[in-house]
């Protein structure tokens, strides 16, 4: 028997999402984002409210990361999530992150989280909160690289959010191999 629970922001899994972006004089800041996903084929959607720091350094310099949240880093991203810009300019230094500059975009790479995506503003509605930018890049480590060049979700180890219970779980045991195993059913 099903239970209607009503309409609520839950959807499994749900990822975490650090968004990285610089200031006008160049700081690095970083806030945790889990209202996002694939947009379009190089397209990504992040639902952010106006009063974030990072939404006013993205929309002054256009630009922005978007790093996975990994299991070995969850106090550290979860502290980005809790602590805002606006009142704790050195909340990457406190939470233990470095950042270097992406060579594709006017923002921050997390060094400590091996893989992110590099991003161009396209658009943000500050009613809905509803950003939207093309990813110019992703940039992995190559500590999580397969020998062909794809991302190994298991050394990955990304978190994802459990809305309903404010958990993070980890990821990674394989199900299936998609695009395959429904040719069975065929």
């Amino acid at each position: 028997m099903r239970k209607n629970l009503g309409a609520k922001e839950w959807l499994y899994p749900m990822p975490v999402l650090i968004i990285g972006s610089y200031d006008a004089d160049g700081n690095p800041d970083a806030m945790n984002a889990a209202w996002g996903g694939i947009g379009d084929t190089k397209q990504i959607f992040l639902c952010l409210s106006p009063e974030h720091k990072t939404v006013k350094n993205i929309l002054l310099k256009k630009a922005f990361t978007v790093s996975v949240a990994t299991a070995g880093y969850t106090a550290e991203c979860d502290y980005v999530g809790l602590v805002s810009g606006n009142k704790e300019p050195e909340k990457l230094k406190k939470a233990g992150f470095h950042t270097v500059k992406s060579e594709n975009v006017d923002a921050p790479l997390i060094e400590e989280l091996p893989f992110a995506l590099e991003c161009r503003l396209t658009s943000y509605d500050e009613k809905s909160g509803h950003l939207f930018g093309e990813i110019v890049n992703i940039s992995a480590d190559d500590s999580i690289l397969t020998e062909d060049g794809k991302i190994n979700v298991q050394k990955l180890n990304p978190i994802t959010y459990d809305s309903a219970n404010h958990n993070y779980l980890a990821l990674g045991a394989v199900a299936g191999k998609a695009f395959s195993d429904g040719q069975k059913i065929k």
